[in-house]
């Protein structure tokens, strides 16, 4: 069974749905015969890959929420992870551009690595308060996981894996994703 899923990395929702289905399959006898096909989707592509605000204001400023609306929307976030056993240090969190960070899960998927990529990039945003949209940042993290060094940084500093994402992002279209994760 193959199961194909649109997300974002910096998507609250979409890390708390990967956990979701992890410990659905954990349960699962037929697990190893599931493939999950990661495919992009950018909430933001207009954003600054580090930009200089922080989550809470960009996500009043998004909803026209309150600065105290939004600390309270992320709290929430933050308690329906931990339910699921994840940690959101939204306080931390350096919301960003994705696109890099997508181009890198498509290279990961080259060396069978999609879904360790997708793992490993959510932790360090909502943990560990990485800027998912800083390329050193990303070179760390796909060595991290076990990619070649060469071919992340030949990845990061070309267009290499341009067309995968926006061509995740047209399916997404076509299909009236509007939202993920989907």
């Amino acid at each position: 069974m193959k199961i194909d899923i649109w997300s974002d990395i910096v998507c609250p929702f979409c890390y708390i749905g990967k956990r979701h289905l992890e410990l659905a399959l954990d349960g699962f006898e037929h697990a190893d015969d599931v493939e999950i096909a990661w495919h992009s989707f950018e909430l933001d592509p207009t954003i600054e890959a580090v930009p200089d605000t922080t989550l809470v204001e960009k996500i009043a400023a998004k909803y026209g929420m309150t600065p105290e609306q939004s600390e309270r929307s992320q709290e929430d976030i933050a308690a329906r992870a931990a339910e699921v056993g994840l940690e959101f240090n939204w306080r931390e969190a350096k919301f960003g551009n994705t696109f890099d960070a997508h181009r890198l899960v498509h290279l990961a998927a080259q060396h069978g690595r999609a879904t360790e990529a997708h793992e490993r990039l959510m932790r360090a945003y909502f943990t560990e308060g990485v800027a998912v949209g800083d390329t050193t940042e990303l070179q760390r993290l796909g060595e991290e996981i076990g990619l070649p060094a060469d071919d992340v940084r030949r990845v990061l500093a070309g267009d290499e894996f341009t067309q995968d994402v926006r061509a995740d992002e047209a399916a997404a279209r076509q299909i009236g994703i509007t939202g993920v994760p989907f």
